[in-house]
C-alpha cells in the first residue's frame, strides 16, 4: 500500500480485485484486530494465478483460516520446542558441570579445536554478555556472581536464548556432542542440524512470521530418517523439521503434536473453496499429496 486506508477502505480494495466478502463486518473486525498485511498481505499469494490475479471465488474467509491455521501452528510448535529447549539445555548443563565443573568451563580450549578461534570467542563474548546484562534482573545469576563470583552451568542455561544455547552445543568437543546425542540414540552431528533448523522455527514462530512454509538453509541429513523422502531445493521445510522432532521428543508428546497438527489441517481443509488443502500440503513438505 502506497498510503493510508481505512479498514473500511482495505475491504473495498480487496473486493474490487474480486475477493469475495461474505461478511465485511466480521471482516473488518479481523482486520482491525490482527492487521491487513498480518492476514491477507501475507498470505494471499497461495490463492493468486501465476499472472498475480486471485483464482476465481477466492474468499476473505479462506484468506483469514489459512492465516488462523498457520497462527495455530506456531503455538503448537512453540510449545514443544520449549520442552526440546528445555531437555537440550539440562543435558549440556549436566555434561559440562560434569566435564569442566561450574567455574571455569567458559574456556576456550574446553571447545572443538577444529573451529576457527573467533567463533568460539564470539560464543564466549556473547555468553559473558548475557551473564552482565542479567546480573541484578536474574535472581540466581545475582546470587551466584556476589557470593561465589561465578554462575555455574545450571543456572547459565536458564538465561541463555535457544540460539545461543543452540550454537554453544555446536561447538562444544566432539565428545561431549557424542553424550549429550546419546541421550536421543542418535548421532552428534544430526543433533547438531535439528537444533540449528529448530532455532530458526523458534524464531518464526515467536515473531509472527509464516511458518507452513518454513525453509531453512541448514540441510538436513533426512535420509537418516527417510531415504525415499525426496529433498526439494536442498533446503528443510516443516513436514521434515516435525518428522525430526520424533527423534528428540517422547512418544506420548510426539504423537500429542501431531494430533494437535493433523486437527488443524483437517479444520482448514473444511474451509477452503477455491484451492485444495494438498497444495498447503505440498508448500509444507509433505510427501504424496
Amino acid at each position: 500500500m502506497k498510503e493510508y486506508k481505512s479498514n473500511e477502505q482495505l475491504i473495498e480494495y480487496l473486493v474490487s480485485k474480486n475477493v469475495i466478502v461474505k461478511d465485511k463486518q466480521d471482516a473488518i473486525n479481523k482486520i482491525e484486530k490482527y492487521t491487513y498485511y498480518s492476514i491477507v498481505n501475507s498470505y494471499k499469494y497461495n490463492f493468486k494465478d501465476r499472472n498475480g490475479n486471485y483464482l476465481p471465488n477466492v474468499t476473505f474467509d479462506e484468506i483469514y483460516a489459512l492465516y488462523d491455521f498457520d497462527k495455530n501452528l506456531k503455538y503448537i510448535i512453540l510449545k514443544y520446542a520449549l520442552e526440546i529447549e528445555t531437555i537440550i539445555k539440562s543435558l549440556m548443563a549436566n555434561q559440562i558441570s560434569k566435564v569442566y565443573g561450574l567455574q571455569d568451563y567458559l574456556n576456550i580450549n574446553n571447545l572443538d579445536s577444529k573451529v576457527n578461534i573467533k567463533i568460539k570467542e564470539n560464543l564466549i563474548n556473547r555468553i559473558n554478555d548475557e551473564i552482565d546484562h542479567n546480573y541484578k534482573v536474574h535472581s540466581a545469576i545475582t546470587h551466584y556472581k556476589d557470593k561465589y563470583g561465578y554462575v555455574p552451568p545450571f543456572v547459565l542455561m536458564k538465561i541463555l536464548t535457544f540460539g545461543v544455547a543452540s550454537s554453544y552445543y555446536g561447538l562444544l568437543k566432539q565428545n561431549d556432542r557424542q553424550m549429550i546425542a546419546k541421550y536421543f540414540k542418535i548421532s552428534d552431528k544430526l543433533l547438531k542440524q535439528i537444533l540449528k533448523n529448530l532455532t530458526s522455527i523458534r524464531n518464526i514462530a515467536a515473531h509472527s512470521d509464516r511458518l507452513f512454509c518454513f525453509r531453512d538453509k541448514y540441510t538436513l541429513g533426512f535420509k537418516v530418517i527417510d531415504k525415499n523422502y525426496l529433498v526439494s531445493g536442498n533446503s528443510t521445510n516443516l513436514y521434515m523439521i516435525l518428522r525430526t522432532l520424533k527423534l528428540i521428543l517422547n512418544y506420548e508428546m510426539y504423537n500429542e503434536l501431531i494430533n494437535s497438527i493433523n486437527n488443524e489441517i483437517k479444520k482448514l481443509s473444511s474451509k477452503l473453496e477455491s484451492i485444495n488443502i494438498n497444495d498447503i500440503l505440498r508448500i509444507m513438505g509433505y510427501p504424496n499429496v
